[in-house]
């Protein structure tokens, strides 16, 4: 019993150590000298191509065929999000 009390100790542990990595610092940018972690701007543009997106897909008449509408969106910024930080932030 105790060997499995003592597996679900280094998940936690493993998932909260998954920052610390060999260079030891996260990725920031630098906007007019104040300095805002990388994910933050990634998100931003996610969302602005996301929305975007959504209006060209309003103008070509196909966002009454998305369903369900929020989980499409929900995507569609996630994978805007992960392409942005690739793009400009894979080491």
């Amino acid at each position: 019993m105790k060997s499995a009390k003592f597996k679900f100790i280094w998940l936690p542990l493993g998932l909260i150590l998954t920052g610390c990595g060999a260079d030891g610092h996260s990725p920031t940018v630098d906007i007019l000298g104040s300095y805002f972690p990388a994910w933050i701007i990634c998100i931003v543009l996610g969302l602005a191509l996301t929305l975007i997106t959504r209006q060209i897909l309003i103008g070509f008449k196909i966002n009454t065929h998305l369903q369900p509408a929020p989980l499409v969106y929900i995507c569609l910024l996630v994978f805007f999000t992960m392409i942005l930080w690739l793009a400009f932030f894979k080491n």
